[in-house]
């Protein structure tokens, strides 16, 4: 151990030694040489420093150069903005990630340990409180040293000169500004004395003393005393010991070839010159200097992580999507590029809506469920009803480009940073005509004849752009087994295809494209309106769970949509507020319509629907399953009032193939369904997320929705289709006819029945199919009745019974409360 016994002996002035030792040398060409610089600084009218300036080339440097240069400085130095970190944090402040060029967090000079300061001075420019901007002493020791090692073996700059130094590396913004910056040239060294004398003039000692080590680079990413305080020793800088004070401040003058976390040895040899510097100096006592020699350079356990950017936080996809949305904001920046920059060194505090325990919950499902070198994808969004609010954005792929990662996105579309840009979303599409169904005024019990496959070469349905007509063959077919005629809850229970392609072509698919659009429903790949196609109530285009869970949100909020949105507030290094943009919410949907949503996809999560094994708590609870052709991707999306979750379970590699055989969690997926394969994941998320939230229930719907808005059906069985056709258009229904004959005993060419049928009633403007008798004496076949299914809607109220009629008063039957 290295220890000092005994105070150091105060040694000649080092100038002075130096230079008689040169005199006995007879080096005249250094005495020539240093009468040149003193010279040159005098007619200057200023000292012009020389920190490692070989004495040869001094004689080349006029004072007529010396001089133009100086007059062509500004009088003034501006000084540099600090580059600062950014911090984005959760929802209850913690910690997502830090967004930095350089990892900063500027101080007072006050809240730098005294013991720091000193430990600076002393190494770096001991008579910086004596001298002006220029150490005469300092330089002419310095060049004086060089000049008999024939090497740089000291700097002669002062702290001033050297801020100075470092801030004008700071402002360069191009590869050739930092070289300029930092060239090796008598110009940059006059320059910089120039702008060092009109900070001089500009700042206090103590000032300038605290906007250098602010700005000076400590090494390991750490810039500035007080992230190198926390990154080195877990400490703030007004914390700092004697030892640790050392070490920081011998760092600055090689602060990678000192980096105690690469080279501790080398690190120690130069924090022991420091101290011993001080004692020299007299600024601390042989025993401090014994005691602080004794101590280890560094305590491994204590150093902090300097990682930055999002793939080094806890929620990378998530951060990125932050980070996208902020980069979209003209707020912070002209360009992206701006912008980008701007997030990195503003010093900004981002508070965003992700809420750790609710994320938490997220990836423990998807990590319950899948494996992360399972073939298929796992990804589940949560979003807040009636705020937009993203909670929670899991997948089963980490972040990363090794084995089972991905930089991919799989909850985001293609606007932001990594988004995969969705999946087709399957059934989960049929909430959007149920929604346009009953803004139409169709009621919940409106019943469909569905037959499995369903014959609609040749059919017709209405878009925004016109009619669209079936030329192809196309024989939709049921994935489950249902009534013959299914009411629409009865069809969104087992999710019925051909009851839901019939409901589109008598809604229209129009209706059904605005509402999903005004839910925020679009293409997530090509980010244009999703397409008006025959078969688009049974998943059309790509989505992606972030959408969805937005969309069923509104819903929840009772037709409130909001756009989710992820940063709540945004302060700068100043902690003053930045204007961003809030909520965006509006009123997609009136709340009469949404609570019979409700009311259909609540039924969904009854023992008789497709997610009736997912449904637990007391809440009221809705949901729909989605599943694409040939299973290449199956989602279940969900809801109580409080939170809105989408799952998807998918193939996410090209080319894509059924997920049949595929592995989840390490098995081979056998049948991939909504509700077997991605309803599990929703549900455990879900059930855990509710946790510690107050028992909600939806609003039932009203009797007018229950009922439908509907109007008397023409009398037409046994006219002739034409006469009939015209006789219901003039009633105020659209028509079609059937293609072929039904059994009847009505006459042959005439019209056996309508559907819906005369009895039921319809809301103004709907389909009607007219069906043609082929005059069979065998009369009409004698379909099953369905079993009766009285429900009671969700959050009490009205009985909805899907197999009464419509309310009418030529029917009363079906007429007063109670009955449906």
């Amino acid at each position: 151990m290295d220890l000092i016994v005994e105070a150091v002996t105060q040694t000649p002035d080092p100038v002075v030694s130096i230079t008689m030792r040169v005199r006995e040398k007879g080096d005249r060409g250094v005495v020539q040489s240093v009468v040149l610089f003193l010279g040159v600084s005098v007619l200057s009218g200023a000292l012009a420093a020389g920190l490692a300036i070989p004495f040869a080339g001094l004689a080349g440097f006029t004072t007529e150069k010396t001089s133009d240069t100086l007059q062509s400085l500004p009088q003034q130095f501006d000084e540099v903005p600090l580059k600062q970190k950014s911090t984005i944090l959760a929802a209850d402040g913690s910690v997502i990630a830090t967004l930095a060029e350089q990892n900063r967090v500027p101080v007072k000079l006050s809240a730098v340990a005294p013991i720091m300061q000193k430990a600076i001075v002393a190494i770096e420019d001991d008579r910086f409180y004596e001298h002006g901007a220029l150490d005469l002493k300092g330089t002419l020791r310095a060049l004086l040293q060089n000049q008999s090692a024939g090497t740089v073996q000291q700097g002669g700059s002062s702290i001033t000169q050297q801020y100075v130094k470092i801030s004008l590396v700071e402002k360069a913004k191009t590869p050739q500004e930092v070289a300029d910056a930092t060239a090796d040239s008598y110009q940059r060294k006059v320059a910089e004395l120039r702008y060092a004398i009109a900070v001089e003039k500009q700042y206090s000692k103590n000032e300038i003393l605290e906007k250098y080590l602010n700005l000076a680079n400590f090494g390991d990413g750490a810039w500035g005393i007080q992230a190198a305080a926390q990154h080195y020793f877990s400490v703030n800088a007004s914390q700092l010991t004697l030892p640790q004070a050392a070490m920081l401040a011998g760092l600055v003058k090689n602060p990678t070839g000192y980096d105690p976390t690469n080279n501790a040895n080398r690190a120690k040899e130069r924090r022991d010159v420091v101290i011993k510097r001080m004692l020299e100096l007299h600024v601390i006592s042989v025993a401090q200097a014994n005691s602080a020699l004794k101590t280890p350079v560094i305590d491994p356990n204590k150093v902090r992580s300097n990682k930055l950017g999002c793939g080094n936080g806890p929620y990378p996809f998530y951060c990125e999507y932050v980070v996208s949305e902020l980069e979209n904001n003209a707020a912070f920046g002209k360009t992206k590029t701006d912008r980008a920059n701007y997030l990195k060194t503003a010093g900004l505090t981002i508070r965003t809506s992700l809420d750790p325990k609710i994320q938490a919950d997220a990836q423990r499902s998807i990590d319950t469920h899948a494996k992360a070198t399972d073939q298929a994808i796992a990804a589940i969004t949560i979003v807040e009803p009636g705020t937009g609010l993203v909670k929670a954005m899991a997948q089963s792929r980490k972040y990363g480009s090794k084995r089972g990662q991905t930089a991919y996105n799989y909850n985001a579309p293609k606007t932001y940073a990594g988004g995969y840009g969705g999946f087709q979303n399957g059934s989960t599409m049929k909430a959007f005509t149920i929604a346009a169904a009953i803004q139409k005024g169709i009621p919940l019990t409106y019943k469909i004849n569905s037959p499995s496959p369903l014959h609609l070469t040749g059919q017709t349905f209405s878009t925004c752009n016109g009619p669209y007509k079936i030329i192809s063959p196309y024989d939709p077919q049921n994935s489950t087994k249902n009534v013959a005629d299914p009411t629409m809850i009865q069809a969104a229970q087992k999710s019925t295809n051909t009851y839901f392609l019939q409901l589109s072509q008598r809604v229209g698919l129009c209706p059904i494209a605005k509402i999903a659009s005004s839910l925020g429903m679009y293409n997530a790949q090509s980010l244009q309106p999703l397409q008006q196609v025959p078969s688009m109530t049974l998943g059309v285009d790509l989505v992606t769970p972030l959408q969805l869970a937005g969309a069923y949100a509104a819903f929840a909020a009772r037709g409130m949509y909001c756009k989710p949105w992820v940063v709540t507030s945004v302060k700068d290094s100043a902690g003053k507020s930045v204007s961003i943009p809030g909520a965006d919410c509006k009123q997609a949907l009136s709340q009469e319509v949404a609570d019979g949503v409700n009311a259909v996809l609540h039924q969904v999560m009854e023992p008789a629907g497709t997610g009736g094994k997912l449904k637990f708590g007391k809440s009221d609870l809705a949901g729909k399953t989605g599943t694409i052709n040939e299973a290449k991707a199956v989602w279940y999306a969900g809801y109580s009032t409080r939170l809105a979750a989408a799952a998807t379970v998918a193939d996410a590699s090209l080319p894509y193939r059924p997920l049949q055989g595929q592995t989840l969690n390490g098995h081979g997926i056998n049948d991939p369904t909504g509700s077997g394969t991605a309803g599990p994941i929703w549900e455990a998320a879900m059930k855990a997320a509710l946790q510690g939230y107050p028992t909600t229930h939806f609003v039932a719907p009203s009797d007018k929705i229950q009922r439908g808005d509907v109007k008397s059906l023409p009398f037409v069985n046994g006219m002739n289709p034409d006469d009939a056709a015209n006789k219901l258009r003039q009633a105020g229904f659209d028509v079609t006819v059937a293609s072929g004959t039904v059994n009847s005993e009505e006459t042959a060419g005439t019209v056996a029945y309508t559907d819906p049928r005369q009895r039921d009633g319809a809301p103004d403007g709907s389909l009607v199919t007219i069906y043609v008798s082929n005059g069979s004496k065998k009369g009409q076949p004698n379909t099953p009745k369905p079993p009766q299914n009285t429900t009671k809607p969700p959050g009490g109220g009205t009985t909805i019974n899907p197999n009464c009629p419509p309310w009418n008063p030529k029917y009363p039957n079906c007429g007063g409360r109670g009955h449906g």
